[in-house]
């Protein structure tokens, strides 16, 4: 029974390492919402400027455009996780919650994605393809990395929340923004710009998650999860056996 146990332990362990690894890896069927088919909507506005507190600090926000988007999350970096180590603490740019990579249209096909490795710098979503067929289907003009913006928490919640293979929809403005040292951040208004400042700033007064991924892979991760820790504390409980040398 002990070396049943001991087995337990470890192949349910390596399934977890395995599947978590692959956590990420897109499924052959991904259902999509029928807003992802959409390209992002901005009408022009004209607001004055708005003076936020947040954590007892000043920034301006500058409305441009009234923008909502819906997309499929293919990357993404939570700032509130380091700010202590980043640009964005330095700068006490808290008001810059997250940033999040989204595409949608054809390029959300997940046929295409697979193909696909996307990664998020501090300021930046960055992708290469592992073929030129792959390269060849994907419209990077349905590919935007959102600086988004929000004080109410409920909004901060969803945005760090949202995670890879997640459909999202974010409602608010495309605004410029100045942080409390005086640094301004001009946002993108057109989604066929590339290289610096070719981001979307946000100010998201909505976001709400429409839809999740599911795969066989997340699955096996949760399954392997409740096994190894079903495994382990048979392990923990075992009598501790010892020997006496005479």
């Amino acid at each position: 029974m002990n070396s049943i146990i001991r087995y337990g332990v470890v192949i349910s362990g390596l399934i977890l390492i395995v599947s978590f690894w692959n956590r990420n890896t897109w499924p052959d069927h991904l259902p999509l919402a029928d807003a992802i088919s959409n390209e992002p909507t901005q009408s022009l506005v004209h607001k004055p400027p708005q003076k936020i507190i947040y954590h007892d600090l000043p920034f301006t926000i500058q409305p441009r455009y009234q923008y909502e988007i819906s997309g499929l999350v293919v990357s993404k970096r939570v700032h509130e996780a380091d700010y202590k180590r980043s640009l964005h603490g330095l700068t006490q740019d808290y008001l810059n919650v997250a940033d999040l990579c989204v595409v949608w249209g054809d390029s959300a096909n997940p046929s295409i994605l697979k193909d696909f490795i996307f990664s998020n710098g501090q300021f930046s979503c960055r992708y290469q393809a592992r073929n030129n067929a792959a390269w060849q289907a994907f419209n990077p003009d349905q590919l935007s990395n959102n600086h988004v913006l929000a004080i109410d928490e409920s909004v901060r919640k969803t945005l760090t929340e949202a995670t890879i293979g997640d459909q999202i929809l974010l409602r608010g403005y495309l605004a410029d923004y100045m942080n409390p040292k005086g640094y301004l951040r001009k946002t993108s208004t057109t989604r066929t710009d590339k290289g610096n400042g070719a981001c979307e700033t946000i100010w998201v007064e909505h976001a709400s998650i429409i839809g999740t991924m599911q795969s066989p892979w997340r699955m096996m991760l949760w399954v392997s999860l409740v096994v190894f820790v079903f495994f382990l504390g048979l392990y923990i409980r075992q009598p501790i056996r010892s020997k006496d040398f005479n």
